[in-house]
C-alpha cells in the first residue's frame, strides 16, 4: 500500500513538473521578442531560481564534498545546457517544434546504449527510435527543404542531448546510505548553472529596462516582471523540484514517459497564447514523435548476459550483484524488485 501511494505521488509530481516546464517557453518567448537576448533570459531564470534555493543549498552544504561530480554535472547539463540551448532555439523556431525536437532524448539514450556501450536493445526500443525520427521529419517538413531555421533546429537538438543528462543525473545517488538529497542536488545544480551562465551570458550588458515594461503575448500586453516571475518560480523551482523527486519515486523511464506531456502542453499553450499554429502534417508528426519517445523511453534495454565487471557497469565498485543498468538510460543503479518492475511495466503500457 505504501509503495502504491508513493508511485501515485510520483506520477502526480511528474504531471506537475511537465506542466511547469511546458509553460517556460510560452513565458520566455515574449521576453526574447521584447528585446532580451535568449542567454540573458536563461541567466535570469537560473540565477533567480538559485537565489530562491540558496537556503536549501546551505542546509545541504555537505554535498559539496560528498558528491561534487554529481552537482557539477547536474548544473552543466540539466540546468545550464538544457535551458541555454532551448531558449536559444526559441529565438529561431516555434516553441512546439523546439520541444518536440528536444524529446528526441529517449532516442539518443538508446543510441548511446547500443553504439557506445555496445549493448543490445529491445526491438520495441528500436521501433520507438524509428518512429521518433520519422515524426521529426514531418515536424520540420523535410520535403520542403526544412521549413525552419537550421541553426534553431541544431540548438533544439543540443537541448535534447543535455536532457539525457537531466534524467540520468536525476536518478544518480538515489539509493544507499550515501544518497544525495534531491533538493540539495537541485539547489547546487542551479548555483553551478548560474555561475556558468554568468560567464557565458555576461548579464552586465543586458537591457534591464525591458523588465520594467510589457511584452506582447498573443496580442495582449503582459508585464515583463510577471513573465519573469512565472519563469523563475514555477517553470524552474517548482518544475525541477517536482521533476527530480518524481524520478526518484518512479524511475527515469516512467518519469520520462510522463514528461513527454510537456511537449503537448507547450504546443497547446503556444497555440492559444502565442498564436503559433502548426500545420496538419506537423501535428501528426508531433504525435508520432511522442509515441516514439514513449516506446523508446519505456522499453527496457536488454541486460548484459553474465556478470558486469566492477567499474564498467552501472553499479561500479562495490555495487550489489542485484543491480542492473537503469532501464531507459543504460546508466546508474536501479533496484530490481519484482513488484516495482511490474508496477513500472503497468505504468508504461
Amino acid at each position: 500500500m505504501h509503495a502504491t501511494r508513493g508511485r501515485n505521488t510520483g506520477l502526480g509530481l511528474a504531471l506537475v513538473s511537465a506542466f511547469a516546464f511546458g509553460g517556460s517557453g510560452v513565458a520566455a518567448k515574449p521576453l526574447i521578442e521584447a528585446g532580451l537576448d535568449p542567454l540573458h533570459v536563461v541567466w535570469l531564470r537560473v540565477a533567480g531560481a538559485a537565489l530562491v534555493m540558496l537556503p536549501v543549498a546551505w542546509r545541504h552544504r555537505d554535498l559539496l564534498t560528498r558528491r561534487p561530480a554529481l552537482l557539477a554535472g547536474f548544473g552543466l547539463l540539466a540546468v545550464a545546457g538544457v535551458q541555454a540551448f532551448y531558449f536559444a532555439a526559441l529565438s529561431q523556431i516555434p516553441v512546439g517544434v523546439a520541444l518536440l525536437i528536444e524529446y528526441l532524448a529517449p532516442a539518443l539514450v538508446l543510441a548511446w546504449v547500443r553504439f557506445v556501450q555496445r549493448r543490445p536493445v529491445t526491438r520495441a526500443a528500436a521501433v520507438g527510435v524509428v518512429l521518433a525520427v520519422g515524426g521529426l521529419a514531418c515536424v520540420v517538413e523535410v520535403w520542403s527543404g526544412l521549413s525552419f531555421d537550421a541553426v534553431g533546429l541544431l540548438l533544439a537538438l543540443g537541448a535534447a542531448c543535455c536532457q539525457v543528462g537531466y534524467f540520468v543525473l536525476s536518478d544518480q545517488g538515489g539509493d544507499g546510505d550515501d544518497a544525495a538529497d534531491p533538493l540539495g542536488v537541485i539547489a547546487y545544480g542551479l548555483l553551478v548553472g548560474a555561475l556558468v551562465l554568468t560567464v557565458v551570458a555576461r548579464p552586465w550588458g543586458m537591457d534591464w529596462s525591458v523588465l520594467g515594461g510589457s511584452a506582447a503575448m498573443g496580442g495582449a500586453a503582459v508585464p515583463a516582471a510577471l513573465l519573469l516571475g512565472w519563469i523563475v518560480l514555477v517553470a524552474t523551482v517548482v518544475a525541477y523540484v517536482t521533476g527530480v523527486v518524481s524520478v526518484r519515486r518512479l524511475s527515469p523511464q516512467v518519469a520520462g514517459v510522463v514528461a513527454c506531456l510537456e511537449a503537448v502542453i507547450a504546443t497547446v499553450l503556444a497555440w492559444v497564447l502565442l498564436r503559433e499554429h502548426l500545420s496538419a502534417p506537423q501535428i501528426a508528426g508531433g504525435a508520432v514523435v511522442l509515441i516514439g519517445a514513449f516506446i523508446a523511453q519505456s522499453a527496457t534495454p536488454k541486460a548484459p548476459s553474465g556478470p558486469v565487471a566492477g567499474g564498467q557497469g552501472s553499479g561500479g565498485p562495490g555495487a550489489d550483484s542485484g543491480t542492473v543498468a537503469t532501464a531507459g538510460t543504460g546508466i546508474g543503479p536501479q533496484r530490481t524488485d519484482p513488484e516495482e518492475q511490474l508496477s513500472a511495466d503497468r505504468a508504461t503500457t
